[in-house]
């Protein structure tokens, strides 16, 4: 999958590249990381192929943020929340680990916008939600980016 993600971003005239890597960038399992070594595996600069990965991610995840947020407040307006066993126990780790660990961890195993929609639907701070993903996002794009580039360096020699 991440091989025809990187021809699509390929496909893309060399001045308009970038742009090919913000739209994959924006895609769920994606995201910044994945996003940011297509950018340095198709010959962008790292530091565009970064930035470019960060800003499409965010893009896709601010739209869920709000989304959620929006669809959230419509089903619980005049509303008592029920409270599933399942739900609860969800809820639990999400207070165990608080938004600023879901956001840093919780890109391991599920994509942002996921966690970001999921962290809302438990009645976060889309706000405060909003900025530990982009925190997140830039973290792990800038980690991933800099891990491609120094692996290309280490392949040509």
């Amino acid at each position: 999958m991440i091989e025809s993600i990187q021809n699509f971003a390929a496909s893309f005239p060399d001045w308009l590249q970038w742009a090919g890597v913000m739209l994959a960038s924006a895609i769920p399992f994606v995201e910044s990381y994945f996003g940011a070594v297509i950018g340095v595996a198709i010959g962008l600069h790292p530091v565009v192929a970064i930035l470019v990965a960060v800003i499409g991610n965010v893009i896709s995840m601010l739209i869920f943020v709000y989304g959620a947020g929006a669809i959230r407040d419509k089903a619980t307006k005049n509303k008592e929340v029920e409270e599933k066993p399942k739900r609860q126990r969800l809820k639990r780790m999400f207070d165990k680990f608080g938004i600023p660990g879901v956001s840093l961890l919780g890109q391991t195993l599920l994509p942002s916008q996921i966690t970001s929609s999921a962290m809302v639907g438990f009645g976060a701070n889309r706000n405060v939600v909003a900025v530990w993903q982009i925190i997140s996002i830039i973290l792990w794009g800038v980690l991933f980016g800099v891990l491609a580039t120094l692996g290309i360096e280490l392949a040509l020699r």
